[in-house]
This record gives structure tokens, sequence and C-alpha cells, in this order.
């Protein structure tokens, strides 16, 4: 086991149809980050913004364009993958035909010329850590998909590797057996200890299996902390809208001094909002700025609230939730509520946001604005 380090990480491809080179030609740019020994990191993002290439880097499948990886203390630019002692599993299963579960799963040991016995010994500890042991006998066109990537998995850590790097490993696999196959993922973790780097783009699996994400964006790291930090403390607009089911609801608001109080302002709406104390540092009359506030943050008031009464726009029951959408200008602004009541659209409620959970946001840049530490 061991951690890994990218230092100034750059990948550019040869677009030989291009007649000037710019900036946005690079897939990975100037990335560094720190995996310590035995974590759990989730490269997250959408498609094409970098972090396979930057997995693939790791692995030693991609030339490195610029900067340094280290796993553990060793400098491995220019080492072969087989002398970089990492596990790899893939979203193609890419398993052998003519083999069953049991050779597939040993296929590795055997090219290295490991003893037979040691590869038995091995195949029967990592059988049932994978929950295969009933199925090593059988042949591949026999398997589910999620039985599939269980013997994927077992084949890249049955190498016992310093570092485990996989790869969008349950994007073939429907609902159900995405979560089941989380839940066994996080099981073999803690059970292996192994370092290990996880490709995703679904937020769900990465909020729920790491224990620190790191947010990619046009090649660009955009943000790197636990689960916790991203979500309720996004450095920028992309991190604020990407993380969270559903998303944070993000509008472009007007402040307006009000009595001597800082309010959010709405264009082509009634709907007003408290600026926290916090920011008045920040914000003055007049000026614009992007507010975010997750859908949780948005409440429905009560008969006696002093609310903005507003009406609803769309109402989805989730059995466990509901999902309220009100128009605030041309924004769809959305809240949960656990109230078991039944809305329809044309109902009118009174909205009540938790001010002290909004985020600022500048809109040009989208970074995030905060608040004046008192010196």
């Amino acid at each position: 086991m061991a951690g890994l380090i990218l230092e100034h990480l750059y990948k550019r491809y040869d677009n030989s149809g291009k007649k000037k080179k710019t900036k946005n030609d690079f897939a990975v740019k100037d990335l560094n980050l720190v995996c310590e020994q035995g974590e759990f990191i989730a490269f997250l993002g959408p498609s094409g913004c970098g972090k396979t290439t930057t997995l693939r880097m790791i692995a030693g499948l991609e030339e490195i364009t610029q900067g340094n990886i280290y796993i553990g203390d060793q400098l491995v630019n220019n080492l072969h993958p087989k002398d970089r002692h990492i596990g790899l599993a893939f979203e193609d299963y890419a398993m052998y035909p003519p083999l069953n579960v049991y050779g597939n799963v040993a296929f590795n040991l055997r090219a290295k010329g490991v003893d037979k016995k040691e590869i038995d010994k091995r195949v029967r500890e990592i059988a049932p850590l994978m929950q295969i042991d009933d199925i090593l006998d059988k042949m591949p066109v026999k398997l589910s998909g999620g039985q599939k990537q269980r013997v994927n998995i077992a084949r890249a850590i049955i190498r016992e590797p310093e570092l485990l790097l996989m790869d969008e490993p349950l994007s073939h696999l429907d609902g159900k057996a995405r979560q089941a196959m989380r839940v066994e993922i996080k099981r073999l973790i803690n059970k292996i200890k192994c370092t290990t780097i996880y490709v995703t783009h679904d937020q769900l699996e990465a909020m729920s299996l790491a224990d620190k994400i790191a947010i990619i964006n046009f090649g660009v790291l955009q943000q790197f902390g636990t689960p916790t930090e991203v979500y309720d403390d996004p450095v920028n607009e992309f991190v604020a809208s990407f993380i969270g089911e559903p998303p944070m609801n993000i509008l472009v608001t007007t402040i307006a001094k009000i009595d001597g109080k800082f309010f959010f302002t709405f264009e082509n709406s009634n709907l007003k909002i408290a600026v926290p104390k916090r920011y008045y540092s920040v914000v003055s009359d007049g000026f614009r700025c992007k507010m975010g506030v997750r859908p949780m943050d948005v409440l429905i008031g009560g008969e006696d609230s002093d609310g903005t009464p507003e009406k609803i726009a769309t109402f989805e029951n989730l059995g466990d939730e509901r999902r309220i959408g009100i128009h605030v200008g041309d924004i769809l602004l959305m809240l949960i509520t656990e109230d078991e009541k039944r809305y329809k659209s044309g109902d009118i409620i009174k909205l009540e946001v938790r001010g002290e959970k909004t985020h600022l946001f500048d809109i040009e840049t989208g970074e995030r604005i905060r608040e004046k530490q008192e010196v």
C-alpha cells in the first residue's frame, strides 16, 4: 500500500489538424494532488473533463506531457505499467471468454510465473471477499453484469497492488445492481485497506464511497476535499451545482438596502430574502451576484410566517420526499419537503429561506464570494 502524489500534471494531445495550439488544448492542466496511504479518492466530473486521462497517466497507459507522478516515494513517470505495482479495474470487463472465473482471476499471476500453489491460495482468499467463490467454475458468458464486475475487481486486487485504480466500474450496471456493488466496493476497500483512485461521473457514488473527492472540470482541479467539505463549502459555482441531488438553486440577485438591512431581490419576482450579516462586509445596495441555496434549505412557512407568498409551478411526490418548484423570474427554484400534504400546480405557499445557508458567487467568474474575516 502506498500514497500517490501528482505534481503539476499536464496532458496535451497532438491535434495535428490545428494550426495553433491554445491553452484550451490541455486535457489535464496543472493538476496537483496528494492522496495519503490507504485513502479512497474519487475523481469526479462530467464526461470529457480529464478524470480518466489522469487515471491512465497514473497507470502508465498515457504519456505525461509535463509534471511528475509518485507512487509511494518512487517517481514512476518512465516506469512500465507492470512495474508500477498497481491494480486496474476498468469500465469494460474485458474477460477472457475461453477461461472460467478461476482462470480469469488467476491470469495475471500465471503470466508473471507465480507458483501454482500461491496462485490457488490467493484466488481462494480473494473469491470470498468478492463473493465469487461459488462461481469459480463458471464461464464468462454465464455471468451477470454484477458478477463480471466482481471478477474484474478480483483480478485487479489479486496482484496485491500498492495502488488500486478503478475507472467507472459500475457504469454498465442497472440501478439496483449499482447500489449493491457500491456497498460491496465499500466493504472490500475497508477490508483490504488499499489506496484507491476511483473515477466516476456519478456524484452519488463519489459521496457515498470516497474519503475525499477531487472535482475536475475542463482538465482543471476545482476542489479537493471530503464529501462534507465539497457539499457544505463549495469553492465555486460549478462545484456547488455539480454536488447534490437535486442540485443547488443558483439565481442572479441584486442586493437591495431596505430600512438599513440588506435583502436578496430577484428580477420579475416579489421574493425577498434577508442577507446574513456575515455578508454585510462584501455587499452594498445595488450589488449584483449569484445566490445559491440548496433545496432542503428552502422551506414552506406556516400560517404566521413572514415568508413571501408564492405560487407552486411543479409538485413531485417521490414517496420519502416531495419536491416543489417555484418560478422566481425565469428560474425554477426547487425545494424539498417532508410535508405529507399533496400540493398541485397553482397552490400558494409562503416561501422561507435559511439565509445562513446561502452562498454567494461572482457573476462573471463563478468564484465563491466569501465574507471578509476580521483582523
